[in-house]
């Protein structure tokens, strides 16, 4: 089986590599960028702009490879790579929700983004906390480090 997709955007944000990137979008709370969506796309956007946050899916274009097991950033023992958010995944997709500021006809002006520049954007969906929230959930290893501040490791720093 063979799937194809092609992106209906692109994201501009201040990370042009991973080194320093944040790990997640609650690491980059006052973090700025856009996603400009591509001209055929732009019907699409239409009561886009009454959501506070939106779900971005992209495809981390720079993610070269996968490893089934990864050793997690806040971690130190290596976990299966579906128990993370690791960008060495075996098809790289990656998720943020961030907070949608403006919509200025196909540019949406965010915050908290944690892409690197040039992401391609696969899809936009709304936040919706009623479908997306669990008051239930459990979080597995995470639990026993969560509560560490740090928005970015040295994973990606350059040996040079």
């Amino acid at each position: 089986m063979s799937i194809e997709y092609h992106p209906i955007g692109v994201v501009h944000s201040p990370f042009k590599d991973a080194e320093g990137t944040p790990i997640q979008p609650s690491r980059a709370q006052n973090v700025e960028g856009t996603v400009e969506v591509f001209a055929e796309y732009i019907d699409g956007l239409k009561d886009l702009e009454g959501f506070s946050h939106i779900i971005l899916l992209g495809h981390l274009h720079q993610s070269k490879g996968y490893r089934l097991q990864v050793v997690p950033f806040l971690d130190t023992e290596h976990r299966g790579v579906f128990a993370t958010r690791a960008p060495l995944r075996p098809n790289p997709i990656g998720l943020s929700i961030v907070k949608l500021c403006s919509i200025e006809k196909n540019r949406l002006q965010i915050e908290g983004i944690d892409f690197l520049d040039g992401t391609p954007i696969l899809d936009i969906k709304p936040y919706v906390s009623e479908f997306d929230a669990r008051a239930e959930a459990r979080f597995g290893w995470l639990d026993l480090v969560r509560k560490q501040t740090q928005v970015a490791d040295d994973r990606f720093k350059s040996s040079s």
